[in-house]
């Protein structure tokens, strides 16, 4: 059980407002798991937002930069500031799950601007850092050192999140997408099906207990062939199936333990 009031259950309370979907994933792990889930989707949610939060690009940079220097903080290992993110994030990370988030923190500095990415291959490094790099450093923190199943997911997974914000985006005045063609926005979704092949590929080198941080990707292959076969789904923020068929496909992958 998570003590009410601590910094884990902050975590997981910032975790359901912010990341239902995470927060959902997370509440499948086993208890154990949940303690390693629910700071990790902290951070990232609080990094997430930073470029949001203000209209002015250099308080945003600092926003960002406060929380690379927590994470080298952690890394190397010394007293870290008294934060109810950092305290429990600080109990998980060694330097190279440190290392991955810290690429993670760099490319959301990307978000600051409004302009779109420069192409495709741009928006897929973005992806690679964000959704990639959590989803590795996750599953690295449960006992996973290959890697590349989760990053592959990861990524898949990232694509699949950043589609359904496109409306939303939109709305900010963000440029989401480099090229908003249907054949590209088709292009895009193959590909993110294609990492998730590739993730299937290598799930073998990766030990049961860091499963559960596969558990995000339940929707992926779904979300992602509804983008492929209907690509106005994006624009319309219609990406997502029936509220039955999230269950199902949540319960589906919590008793597969994966993806």
């Amino acid at each position: 059980m998570i003590e009410q009031g601590s910094d884990l259950w902050n975590c997981a309370a910032q975790v359901e407002r912010t990341d239902p979907e995470r927060f959902a994933s997370a509440m499948a792990a086993p208890v154990a798991a949940r303690a390693v889930l629910f700071p990790l989707y902290a951070f990232n949610a609080e990094v997430a937002r930073a470029p949001w939060v203000t209209a002015e690009p250099m308080i945003a940079e600092m926003r960002l930069q406060w929380w690379r220097d927590a994470l080298d903080e952690i890394a190397t290992g010394g007293a870290v500031r008294r934060h109810e993110v950092v305290v429990p994030l600080a109990q998980v990370l060694d330097a190279e799950g440190c290392a991955v988030l810290d690429r993670l923190i760099e490319a959301r500095r990307l978000d600051i601007e409004k302009a779109p990415f420069d192409d495709e291959d741009a928006l897929w490094r973005y992806l690679q850092s964000t959704g990639g790099g959590l989803m590795q450093v996750a599953a690295r923190c449960l006992g996973d050192r290959d890697g590349r199943a989760a990053h592959s997911l990861g990524t898949a997974v990232g694509l699949m999140q950043y589609l359904k914000a496109v409306p939303e985006l939109e709305a900010k005045a963000k440029l989401p997408l480099p090229d908003g063609r249907h054949e590209a926005v088709q292009r895009l979704a193959e590909r993110g099906l294609q990492e998730i092949r590739v993730a299937r590929q290598a799930r073998a080198a990766v030990p049961k207990s860091a499963r559960v941080a596969f558990l995000p990707g339940a929707l992926a292959v779904t979300v992602l062939r509804r983008a492929k076969s209907d690509p106005d789904r994006v624009k319309a923020g219609a990406l997502m199936p029936s509220e039955a068929t999230v269950r199902l496909m949540r319960l589906k992958t919590g008793f597969l333990g994966g993806f």
